[in-house]
């Protein structure tokens, strides 16, 4: 029993879901700061979103990628759009058999009456997003050609066995906390 103990020392597991929006962020800096606090050296985090806000999950990503803790990155069911930038701040990388991933290119509604000079800023913005995103993915995944051509003008989805390929997790594997150990919900 104490070398299990042990072999789980500065380890905390959590649970992360819904919107990628300012909501997110203030309980992720929330939680990050309770983790130093708690000198947590490797936190297990389960994401289960359908995406959000660019800046949001970008300020996520390198938010947790450069903290002194070790994330290790879960999804046990959907881990979306922009979600997927922010799971891949995890060092190593997981997934639930039954779990799918989702990226696409970024998307706005124009107002009613827009002018041109409102359109083009529009489309400067969601170029500006979709460069920042797919350096990262870039950085973190090796997408095949078809893969970019579908993502170009569409959603690209991924099973666990499909992300695994190309490098998007480390292994089909479940979030499972060891017993007696606390999960806490950010």
């Amino acid at each position: 029993m104490n070398e299990e103990r042990d072999q789980f020392e500065g380890h905390a597991w959590f649970t992360l879901s819904g919107d990628v929006n300012s909501d997110m962020v203030h309980r992720v800096f929330d939680a990050a700061a309770d983790m130093t606090e708690d000198r947590v050296g490797t936190a297990h985090l389960l994401i289960q979103s359908n995406g959000g806000y660019v800046s949001d999950g970008i300020c996520l990503y390198n938010y947790l990628s450069n903290l002194p803790i070790r994330f290790i990155t879960y999804n046990a069911g959907a881990v979306a759009s922009i979600a997927v930038i922010l799971f891949l701040a995890g060092e190593r990388r997981y997934a639930s058999e039954t779990a799918r991933f989702m990226v696409h290119k970024s998307h706005a509604s124009a107002p009613h009456g827009a002018r041109p000079d409102a359109l083009r800023i529009i489309v400067e913005g969601l170029q500006a997003d979709d460069a920042r995103t797919e350096q990262i993915i870039r950085d973190h995944v090796r997408l095949t050609e078809e893969h970019w051509r579908i993502h170009a003008y569409s959603d690209l989805h991924l099973t666990a066995s499909e992300a695994l390929a190309v490098g998007l997790v480390d292994l089909v594997q479940d979030f499972a906390p060891p017993k007696g150990q606390r999960v806490t919900n950010i």
